[in-house]
């Protein structure tokens, strides 16, 4: 039975959050009265206040009565006193994620995109394939469409695209019509602990899918796991002989690609990238192959994908200031670094300013020579301390540590230490771009403003 069943007010701590605001704008769509509260004022708070939400700033126990269910972002602690309250009242609690596989089964077809690297610019680019195509799909997207101004939306149609990610297991909770494998590489270990078993989460994921896999068949580690499935598996790829194949590949304006896609050895459409980086052909090929297998026309998937300029804190330019180009991206793992800093180095810049923010101290210390392999594509490096976010420093490491195996390389404890050394030492023709999944973005903003 869903526990959406008999419920009429939802109420959701933490309603601020980028990943709970989807959420909120699908149910709300449904006919589901909802309140929310949290602790800081925001963009979401506005928007969703402007769709006749009740939001309570800071967190007030009072504000869980009446309520049929209470939604919780992962970032609540415990002892949180509406989630007290409502215990205390027998409401039922559901942490985000739950809620995430509830509204995946409101829709009859959902895409959902899971991959080590690429899930939201894949995301974004399959959502505004089937806008575009006028399907009115519903979105769960882990950064900013411009195409709609926001991380999700409701729809009409029958399909919904979520951003499916595997950290503690939350793409288990999916019933997923259509599976993507972008990738698997080594992240999250200090959760799944071995990579064995991180790709064995994968698996599970795909098992759940009703109507097909769509994985990339160039990657070893994808392969090797997806495999033996009760549903057809679809491929993408350049390399290899799959079903979905990019060819001809040639790069018509500095870091941006241009390339064909064949079918089963037919010829479909020509694509012209707006987002640059070799890396982005996997992404468009994996958004053309899930979105012309449920029908779409391979013309309106080629314009859609060449219209697209990129998801928020993906190569996000922020602009221009003394001619030194303000950038930002989330990559935050090696290869996510590497594929950044490729694009940025090919795209004409006098020198590339890398400004990293490490985050965790597992992930850091696991990955540290690779960290520090990654970001020598830059010509300068730039980094903060390390963003410990859910971890406490116990295993001894420090930015220093990563700073003494990339020479030349710089460290602050502050951001406003980085933004001064960054306006002093940065010259015309310059491009600075920060780098990582914390809140690394402040130092682009602060340094345009």
């Amino acid at each position: 039975m869903s526990i959406l069943e008999g419920k009429k007010v939802i109420h959701f701590i933490g309603i601020g959050g980028s990943g709970m605001f989807p959420i909120v704008q699908i149910l709300h769509g449904k006919g589901y009265t909802i309140t929310g509260s949290d602790v800081n004022e925001g963009d979401i708070i506005n928007y969703e206040r402007n769709m006749g939400i009740n939001v309570t700033i800071p967190h007030d126990e009072n504000c869980v009565k009446g309520a049929d269910l209470v939604v919780y972002s992962a970032a609540i602690f415990k002892d949180n006193c509406e989630l007290a309250m409502a215990k205390k009242l027998g409401i039922p609690c559901v942490e985000r994620s739950i809620m995430l596989g509830e509204v995946c089964r409101l829709f009859e077809k959902s895409i959902c995109v899971s991959g080590t690297h690429g899930k939201t610019t894949t995301t974004s680019l399959i959502s505004q394939i089937l806008i575009m195509a006028d399907k009115d799909p519903a979105c769960v997207i882990g950064g900013k469409l411009p195409l709609i101004n926001g991380y999700g939306k409701d729809g009409s149609g029958e399909n919904v695209v979520i951003e499916a990610c595997e950290y503690s297991y939350t793409f288990l909770e999916l019933l997923p019509y259509m599976a993507v494998v972008l990738n698997i590489d080594h992240d999250h270990l200090e959760f799944f602990k071995t990579f064995e078993n991180l790709k064995n989460s994968f698996l599970r994921f795909t098992k759940l899918a009703t109507n097909c896999v769509v994985i990339n068949g160039d990657d070893e580690n994808t392969t090797d796991t997806i495999k033996d499935l009760s549903v057809p598996i679809i491929t993408f790829g350049i390399e290899k002989d799959c079903d979905y194949v990019g060819c001809n590949i040639r790069k018509e304006h500095k870091s941006f690609y241009s390339f064909d896609v064949k079918h089963k050895g037919k010829m479909l459409a020509t694509i012209h990238l707006s987002i640059p980086g070799r890396h982005n052909i996997y992404n468009a090929l994996a958004a053309f192959a899930a979105t012309h297998h449920i029908g779409i026309e391979p013309e309106k998937i080629a314009q859609s994908i060449g219209k697209f300029g990129g998801a928020g804190r993906r190569f996000e330019i922020h602009g221009t200031v003394n001619g030194v180009t303000i950038a930002d991206d989330y990559a935050h793992h090696p290869e996510e670094i590497t594929a950044t800093l490729t694009a940025a180095q090919d795209m004409g810049f006098n020198k590339v300013w890398a400004v990293f923010q490490p985050f965790t101290y597992s992930r850091t210390k696991m990955l540290l020579d690779d960290f520090a392999t990654s970001l020598q594509i830059a010509d300068k490096v730039v980094m903060t301390e390390i963003m410990g976010s859910r971890e406490v420093n116990t295993i001894g490491i420090y930015t220093k540590d990563l700073a003494e195996k990339i020479p030349d390389s710089v460290w602050f404890n502050t951001f406003e230490e980085v933004e001064n050394y960054v306006r002093k030492n940065a010259q015309p023709g310059d491009l600075v771009i920060t780098l990582g999944c914390g809140d690394v973005y402040k130092i682009a903003k602060a340094l345009v403003k």
